[in-house]
């Protein structure tokens, strides 16, 4: 057993044993996205008193659960990943039915959002069986809270978890673009294979504000808020600003830059008119400024060149 958790398992059993854990249901079960000190006491008795774990990867689960000091045997964990899990829900719902408590959990934080696990609990849902989550760690939500973005005096409250873009490029200009019409907070993830490109989208959308959240809970965490269009610069400052797991939040466009209605009449008019021309009717006929407007015209210009459908 780790020492350092030795204390939490004691714990975990004084405050969750008494409640009542039903046979027959999925446990749903958040784990950390980075500092395994964010596993819930719940989290980890209900580790403890499972049947079986479906995991999203065995080996990384398995090592998941030694550094809490839960060691179980290879015959108790079930493979349930984006690959096999139509497949193994059903095998899910054989045990449950069973009367087996089964506790699943992703890779990090909280499955069937982004990670894989919608599909198992829709599987067991329609068996007529119970699903039971356990909150817990959350980059999308860790990110929101400290972005400062959903505030009830920015127009419509809330925020859009648009998680992953295309990995094409004129998809994800496309989908940026559309993402410029959204009034609302909007929440990305993205690899760090792929954050410099999806940093070049989102630099077309000008004096937006963003807040790149990278490595969130872990040693190296950098959270930074600035405007769309010094992603790029601000990426490309430091080598280290390229690594690890990324979440993004795009924030709500300030009354005085609301350029929605701008960008539909600027699709339009590129339709039909040469790009400055559009842009110079578009800035007279909105009031938007002239400047992120032809921004927006020459990544929805690329955008069509790379991809005629999109045009």
């Amino acid at each position: 057993m780790t020492t350092s958790f030795a204390a939490a398992l004691g714990a975990a059993k004084d405050a969750a044993a008494s409640q009542h854990y039903p046979q027959g249901a999925l446990y749903v079960v958040a784990t950390p996205i980075g500092n395994l000190a964010d596993i819930s006491l719940r989290a980890l008795h209900v580790l403890q008193i499972v049947d079986c774990v479906a995991c999203e990867d065995t080996r990384h689960t398995q090592g998941l659960l030694r550094s809490y000091g839960l060691d179980r045997p290879g015959s108790q964990l079930l493979a349930v990943h984006q690959h096999n899990e139509a497949e193994a829900a059903q095998q899910v719902v054989a045990r449950l039915q069973q009367g087996q408590r089964i506790a699943y959990v992703s890779d990090a934080g909280t499955p069937g959002v982004s990670d894989p696990g919608a599909r198992l609990c829709a599987a067991v849902q329609a068996a007529g069986l119970r699903t039971i989550p356990l909150p817990g760690a959350s980059s999308i939500t860790a990110a929101i809270s400290v972005a400062g973005a959903v505030t009830p005096s920015q127009g419509e409250g809330g925020f859009v978890f648009a998680g992953f873009l295309p990995t094409k490029s004129a998809e994800r200009l496309s989908a940026v673009q559309q993402l410029a019409l959204q009034p609302r907070c909007t929440v990305l993830l993205e690899a760090p294979h792929r954050i410099a490109d999806l940093a070049a989208a989102l630099a077309t959308l000008g004096q937006r504000r963003v807040t790149l959240a990278r490595e969130i809970t872990k040693q190296f965490e950098e959270i930074a808020t600035l405007a769309a269009a010094e992603l790029p610069a601000w990426l490309q400052a430091s080598p280290q600003r390229s690594k690890g797991e990324f979440a993004v939040v795009l924030h709500p466009v300030a009354a005085e830059e609301d350029d929605g209605d701008a960008l539909r009449v600027l699709r339009l008019l590129l339709a039909e008119l040469p790009t400055k021309t559009a842009v110079r009717l578009a800035a007279e006929i909105t009031g938007a400024p002239r400047n992120r407007l032809y921004d927006a015209a020459l990544a929805i210009r690329q955008a069509a060149e790379d991809d005629p459908a999109q045009a």
